[in-house]
């Protein structure tokens, strides 16, 4: 399917709520005729005790979110029409599954055909847990608008939000139009169209960039609203980072292919601040991870400081990542950047399924995210400052195959190939999703070498890039590169026990 949005919104930071109107057209690529679509709409998570998303976070053991002082969020205003017409919606069967609404179509949708469907929202921000809200005058507009579930070979994935499983989104093209204070710096999804804005975050951004300090010298004392507008094109999603007094950091890079890509860094202006090199750590990820897998797709990379958070180390959008991670090292900083950075592949270029299978994303990044930090620093972000100087001398290889080893010795049974749901905890979800998924890629590199591993992602991303690639696609393509049967590593991924 496609779907084509056009969002109007207003921020208002008095009330920390978003206001506005979509339309969008939504064209059936399918086979099958449609009488309905189901609708995302996501801020209803927060609402209230019952939601997925609370009787989740209030069952996990191990979750480090802290509830006890919240804010509550939602979405109110809705008034569906479908090419014109008023339409008629239906709730969810499951009466905790507020965050989810039918949209009946007033006529049939035919493969092939389009429709137009439109609606005024509202939103009430919660303070910021979860990845979305508000927090000492910071906005992340995330899961922030009404949002087509995906329909696809295996029908609709009409899921509720989790704080512990991500998602799995229609592709799309966007043209949002953002008002608010123009004190105001916005980071976003696309490409900002306003080019005396664009011109004045670049060339304050650069003097940044070079001097690796910064004064937020950008709209001091300008009040009155300004509408930014921000072109995106075939991604699965849309977000934005609002903050007064932030520093900007600007630069460009150079991919192999000689393709130029513009690259942002947003960050707080606090004394000591360890983001001074965050645009050299964005330049170099985006670098890292087109040499092994396939060239970055997109024009823009940009990466945001967000609010200090124990329970997420940041959380990735097309084009931007929101970086969460409390101050500790730039060798842990880097790596952050580098893992969110690289979701751009395994969640937007390839756009897999990550609530039914989130090693498809996850863990392939976890593996790229540990070559990248043992490369550049013999580091690794699950051992952190606990791997001993000694091993900081080897060669690289031999200094992977010993942290590998380490981390064989952690006791992971899950199965790792199961829905994002069905982890019991937060711990388990992280250590099965990420580092047991690593595990297994691992094998693959040692099995095979390096070079051939590499050539199978770039086999992968060539011919999934744009599309939803499920497991038996990542193995198909795997098989083809590597010119072998994989059947008994792919086995591994739906059995319990180590590897």
């Amino acid at each position: 399917q496609h779907v084509s949005y056009k969002i109007d919104v207003k921020l208002d930071d008095k009330a920390n709520a978003i206001s506005g109107k979509e339309e969008v057209v939504y064209t059936n690529n399918s086979p099958e005729t449609l009488d309905y679509i189901w609708f995302h709409i996501w801020p209803n998570a927060y609402k209230n005790d019952s939601t997925a998303l609370f009787q989740q976070l209030m069952n996990d053991s191990t979750s480090e979110e802290d509830l006890s002082n919240i804010t509550r969020g939602y979405i109110d205003g809705l008034n569906f029409k479908v090419d014109g017409k008023t339409a008629k919606t239906e709730p969810h069967s499951n009466p905790n599954y507020i965050d989810i609404i039918k949209v009946l179509l007033p006529k049939a949708l035919k493969p092939g055909a389009s429709a137009t469907i439109s609606t005024d929202f509202n939103v009430k921000l919660p303070s910021y847990f979860s990845r979305s809200g508000f927090a000492d005058g910071q906005f992340m507009a995330t899961q922030w608008y009404p949002k087509p579930a995906v329909y696809d070979k295996s029908g609709w994935h009409e899921f509720p939000y989790l704080s512990m499983g991500e998602y799995y989104s229609e592709y799309g093209d966007y043209k949002v139009n953002i008002t608010l204070p123009g004190e105001y710096v916005v980071g976003a999804t696309g490409v900002l169209q306003n080019k005396d804005e664009l011109q004045q975050y670049k060339s304050i951004g650069s003097k940044n960039a070079t001097n690796r300090t910064g004064t937020p010298e950008l709209y001091k004392g300008k009040t009155t609203n300004k509408t930014l507008s921000y072109v995106a094109q075939n991604v699965p999603d849309f977000a934005w980072f609002a903050e007064k007094n932030v520093v900007i950091q600007y630069d460009t890079l150079q991919l192999s292919s000689d393709k130029i890509v513009d690259a942002f860094t947003y960050y707080k202006n606090k004394p000591g601040t360890i983001w001074n090199n965050s645009i050299d750590y964005a330049k170099e990820g985006t670098r890292a991870y087109s040499k092994w897998i396939g060239d970055y797709q997109y024009p823009t990379v940009q990466v945001f400081e967000g609010p200090k958070n124990n329970s997420s180390g940041g959380m990735e959008y097309p084009m931007i990542t929101l970086i969460t991670v409390p101050d500790a090292s730039k060798e842990y900083l880097d790596a952050v950047i580098a893992h969110e950075i690289g979701h751009n592949w395994f969640m937007s270029m390839l756009g897999s399924n990550e609530r039914e299978h989130t090693w498809q994303d996850e863990g392939l990044n976890t593996y790229f995210q540990f070559r990248y930090e043992a490369e550049k620093y013999r580091y690794n972000s699950i051992f952190k400052d606990q791997v001993p100087e000694a091993l900081k001398n080897l060669p690289v290889d031999q200094f992977q195959a010993t942290l590998y080893n380490a981390m064989r010795q952690i006791p992971m049974e899950s199965v790792i190939d199961q829905p994002a749901a069905s982890f019991t905890t937060s711990q388990e979800y992280g250590l099965i999703s990420y580092i047991k998924t690593a595990m297994w890629i691992y094998q693959l590199e040692q099995q095979f070498g390096r070079d051939k591993l590499d050539a199978a992602f770039k086999e992968y991303f060539k011919e999934w890039a744009n599309k939803h690639p499920q497991p038996e696609d990542l193995k198909a393509a795997f098989e083809k590169s590597l010119g072998t049967n994989l059947d008994a590593a792919f086995d591994k991924l739906k059995k319990p026990g180590s590897l």
